[in-house]
């Protein structure tokens, strides 16, 4: 049985929205290291439709030494739309009830299930209560706008599983609902 992470690069005020504006000057082999870490441990990605098609825009050309792009392109990706009606890149669009089908994908796939940006689709998973960590690549940096991963009325109530600072004074913040 695997976890429903929430994975996402944020900034000090809440911002996940639009991270290749603001998160590059902060990026660092450590950071680099743990997002391929992260990557391998996980059986499958859970996307929004415009995180899917930025994705699939960006990762099936691409290869690396390190085998990033071999692994992100090879796994399973799960896509909740009502729009999206041909997936390609490995995709399975998520038809009918998203939150019985993510809580199936827990029991179902090996390893997490790992959600990347999408941030309609991690408040869905929040009010259902379906995540089971939130891991958050925090950055020394507020922006004026943009949108917020706890914009929603969400009701969350988290327990620090650990803190790992990074070179660049970024912090990966691990969390855990507390049920």
């Amino acid at each position: 049985m695997g976890k429903i992470v929430v994975t996402e690069f944020i900034t000090l005020n809440g911002v996940v929205e639009s991270p290749e504006k603001w998160s590059f000057p902060y990026w660092g082999d450590d950071i680099a290291a743990y997002k391929k870490d992260e990557l391998f441990a996980s059986g499958a990605l859970l996307l929004g439709r415009t995180t899917y098609e930025g994705f699939s825009e960006a990762w099936p050309d691409r290869t690396d030494e390190e085998g990033f792009a071999d692994r992100i392109n090879s796994m399973p990706k799960y896509v909740a739309s009502t729009t999206l009606a041909d997936p390609t890149w490995n995709a399975t669009v998520i038809e009918g009830d998203v939150p019985a089908t993510v809580a199936r994908l827990r029991d179902e796939v090996e390893g997490d299930v790992m959600l990347n940006g999408s941030v309609t689709l991690a408040a869905t998973l929040i009010d259902n209560d379906l995540v089971d960590e939130y891991r958050l690549l925090t950055y020394p940096i507020v922006v004026p706008e943009g949108k917020r991963l706890f914009a929603h009325d969400a009701d969350a109530k988290l327990e620090l599983v650990s803190s790992t600072p990074m070179a660049s004074g970024a912090v990966l913040l691990t969390y855990r609902p507390t049920r």
